[in-house]
């Protein structure tokens, strides 16, 4: 079993559900009382949101990195990155370390496609819905990307930060982002990704008719794979 070495605490709201659904998928693979080999890194996210407000991603990369290098040190045979919006310094992150990062758009890619949609909307931080890193990464691989009016933008982005990582979950505002989801579908989406780790915290696939990609739980998922990617080598030679 690999390590599996987490930069976290971006917010810790859902870094918490990232341990949660790494060692729950390591004792559904592995039964018995089996759970995963983790190295976290907790940054603190006020600082790392000063960074980002200031515009400061030079900054922010090297706090990332500085983390990546300790986890690597540390014994860790990947890094994820328990966040969507600061893959804005995921190439930087890699080029920090020698042992691979699981990008969480790759990986929900991957998912998207195995459903066979084409057109997806997305959700997330205004640095993730209006900077180039995220959405143009979704376009390379060949999805349609269709993010949702200014004033909806600057909602969920309020909310994020305002709410879900304070772990504050409100009826109302479950309610703002599904009407907003209802807006994606109007034109044209066939899927919704969460692409903010703390929005699955509110809204659930029974709050709404379009199929969502939880980036969370899908990062997590691909991170239990690919720690047990020997395992699974060593079985099929078997």
């Amino acid at each position: 079993m690999k390590t599996i070495g987490l930069i976290g605490g971006l917010s810790w709201e859902s870094t918490a559900e990232y341990y949660k659904y790494i060692n729950q998928g390591m004792m559904n693979k592995l039964g018995g009382l089996n759970s995963a080999k983790i190295l976290l890194y907790s940054c603190n996210f006020e600082e790392v949101v000063r960074l980002q407000k200031a515009g400061a991603w030079e900054e922010a990369a090297a706090v990332l990195a500085d983390a990546a290098r300790k986890l690597e040190a540390g014994g860790s045979d990947m890094i994820l990155i328990c966040t969507n919006t600061m893959h804005v310094v995921a190439k930087e992150v890699q080029e920090a370390v020698s042992i691979p990062l699981l990008h969480i758009v790759d990986t929900t890619v991957a998912r998207i496609k195995s459903k066979g949609l084409r057109a997806i909307g997305v959700l997330g931080t205004r640095y993730t819905m209006e900077q180039s890193f995220y959405c143009d990464r979704l376009r390379e691989q060949g999805l349609e990307v269709i993010i949702p009016e200014e004033a909806d933008r600057i909602r969920i982005h309020d909310i994020i930060f305002d709410e879900l990582c304070k772990g504050e979950l409100k009826a109302e505002s479950r309610a703002e982002y599904t009407a907003i989801i209802e807006r994606l579908r109007a034109l044209g989406a066939e899927g919704v990704i969460l692409g903010c780790t703390e929005i699955p915290l509110l809204i659930k696939q029974d709050d709404v008719d379009l199929p969502i990609f939880d980036t969370t739980l899908i990062h997590a998922e691909a991170a239990v794979a690919f720690a047990l990617s020997h395992e699974a080598s060593s079985l099929q030679e078997a």
